[in-house]
């Protein structure tokens, strides 16, 4: 039981002995840093059952909690809220205890335990990752192995999108001007050939459309419809569905290509998945759930053929589902998609879609009908609806080849990170190979915690050079302090593995040890609201809390051996739980910097 349970519990006994009144709940909170004391019983809401001098009571119950629990050690009242002083022996002890849990935070997840689907990255095969994929890949990791540690069964996926006209038009530009080449004659990643070619695409239509605007006066709605390339690459697509062998073999060797680049640019950015899927096969997929649908009274038909659903009672428009011509939407797909997922995996009672929020319409409506079809497992989807990264520079625009590409970032962040850590010198022995090493960790570290310390459903103003700062609330400010604890750890020279339970704690030591206390409801807490952003801020405050610490105690100038032990045995856990935590934000952490 938690110390707080026990405060609640032995609260609500105080009230009914010592007034005959029930409580039905006690608040609880970490006392203000002005007042002594360390757990805060709120008073005034006791006031419904207890009629009194909030003053008064709070010490008859402050009197009460001394005498009949051992860890608290003396109180305080101020005006309605009993401060209550928490007995060092119990911090030792919970410190001896954790300093030996290697999981400390982490729930072990059940092996036959219901499990829930991660959908992160999903992008299309007509260009590289970029900026804004970089935000979805973190999140959706992140969230997923957050998910993990507080205890659940977690599979991380994604859907490709690879088919399609956006996929035809570089397939188009490529057969035109390509010339052959590949990634291989180039020396291009594949899904850069791949996107050069989308851009390649948008030049000649945008010539075609001028010219049919100029020299045959055509509007410009008609030339975006007639312009020779449009309807090529119309053509292409129909080719494609009918499963023409030149345009097939034409889009698997393409797709290929840009498969490989995707894979180099999830290995450097630090992802993973245990399942893939493709549009291609699953763009078929709905119809027949839509026909049951249909037969059971949940879906509509109008009288030119096309099926809807009515979500009037869910406050929401009513939705197509089937064109007149049979064909499905993209809503059909995504209900036939989700239905596939949990026959593939009979154990997942859930999904998190991990998409932008300009989605938020259509996740509401396909969740929506979800239920109207009757499965459990709709109960438990969310969107991981996010807000959209702008840099100082403006928005990005694929077709026109002004994104920031994934991978030009990453190289960008390792540069400024080994400019920076130049600078500093403190990487003297180290071969250049282990060098670079250092500047990835740190660069990689700036880009995703400038990027997961945010909200995810607010808009992001990324400043590259901003993310690079070796102080505030940044990821290379973090990863020195994990690197000044191993300095620490190497330097000691004693027996660091004696359990100390008979020293008098500096209020430092003691501000450490509560914050690593809040760690395991952190990670509840993140996984419950889907937000890596809790454990980003939660791990700068035991940052500043050691800091803290470190700049107010002497470690290795301690008057006693104990007490010696016993810091570095606080370093050392405070350095094992920044690993971790930075750990569920796929951030690593260098030795040194």
């Amino acid at each position: 039981m938690s110390l707080q349970k026990k405060i609640s519990g032995k609260v609500k006994e105080a009230i009914l002995q010592l007034y005959d009144a029930s409580l039905e709940s006690v608040e609880l909170q970490a006392t203000r840093k002005e007042f002594e004391g360390d757990i805060t019983v709120v008073v005034f809401p006791m006031l419904r059952v207890v009629k009194g001098n909030p003053l008064q009571i709070g010490e008859t119950i402050g009197k009460y909690l001394v005498e009949n629990v051992k860890e608290v050690k003396d109180y305080n009242v101020v005006k309605g809220f009993l401060n209550l002083v928490i007995s060092d022996l119990y911090y030792l002890d919970f410190f001896a205890i954790i300093k030996e849990d290697k999981q400390y935070g982490f729930v072990t997840p059940e092996v036959k335990g219901e499990a829930l689907m991660v959908e992160y990255s999903s992008p299309n095969t007509n260009k590289p990752l970029h900026l804004g994929h970089v935000r979805n890949n973190l999140l959706g990791y992140s969230v997923a192995e957050i998910i993990k540690a507080s205890g659940k069964k977690v599979y991380k996926t994604q859907i490709i999108n690879d088919r399609g006209i956006h996929i035809c038009k570089s397939m188009l530009a490529w057969q035109r001007y390509g010339n052959q080449e590949t990634p291989e004659s180039t020396g291009l990643k594949g899904d850069k050939l791949v996107g050069n070619y989308y851009v390649k695409f948008d030049q000649v239509y945008k010539e075609q459309i001028e010219h049919l605007i100029t020299k045959e006066g055509k509007t410009e709605e008609e030339a975006k419809k007639e312009a020779p390339f449009i309807l090529e690459a119309q053509e292409m697509l129909r080719k494609w569905e009918a499963g023409d062998e030149e345009v097939v073999q034409l889009w698997k060797m393409m797709n290929g290509w840009v498969y490989e680049g995707f894979d180099q640019t999830y290995k450097a950015l630090g992802v993973s998945f245990d399942s893939y899927y493709y549009e291609s096969n699953t763009y078929l997929l709905g119809k027949d759930n839509i026909e049951e649908g249909l037969a059971n009274g949940v879906f509509y038909k109008k009288e030119d053929g096309s099926v809807w659903c009515d979500l009037n009672d869910e406050k929401l428009d009513d939705k197509l589902v089937l064109r007149s011509d049979g064909t499905s939407v993209y809503m059909t797909q995504d209900i036939g998609t989700a239905i596939q997922r949990i026959k593939d995996n009979p154990d997942v009672g859930g999904m998190i879609y991990t998409v932008g929020n300009e989605q938020d319409h259509h996740f509401n409506v396909l969740f929506a009908i979800l239920k109207k079809l009757g499965y459990d497992w709709a109960e438990q989807l969310y969107h991981l609806s996010y807000g959209m990264v702008d840099l100082p520079s403006g928005k990005m625009k694929s077709r026109e080849g002004t994104v920031v590409d994934a991978d030009e970032l990453i190289a960008e962040m390792t540069s400024t990170a080994g400019d920076i850590s130049k600078d500093l010198g403190k990487l003297e022995g180290y071969t250049e190979e282990e060098k670079n090493e250092v500047y990835n960790i740190i660069g990689l570290g700036a880009l995703k915690y400038f990027i997961l310390k945010v909200d995810p459903k607010k808009r992001i103003l990324f400043d590259p050079k901003e993310s690079v700062d070796f102080q505030g609330n940044t990821g290379p400010f973090i990863q020195y302090t994990y690197a000044r604890i191993q300095a620490i750890l190497r330097k000691a020279d004693l027996d660091y593995n004696e359990s100390i339970t008979d020293i008098k704690l500096h209020e430092k030591e003691r501000d450490l040890i509560k914050q690593l206390e809040y760690y395991p409801e952190v990670i509840q807490n993140a996984a419950s609201e889907l937000s890596p952003a809790i454990i980003a801020n939660y791990t700068y405050d035991l940052v500043k809390s050691y800091n803290s610490f470190f700049q107010n105690v002497s470690i290795f100038g301690a008057d006693t051996d104990k007490e010696k032990i016993f810091r570095v045995q606080l370093s050392g856990l405070v350095g094992n739980t920044i690993k971790s935590a930075f750990g569920l934000l796929g951030i690593n952490v260098p030795d040194r910097m």
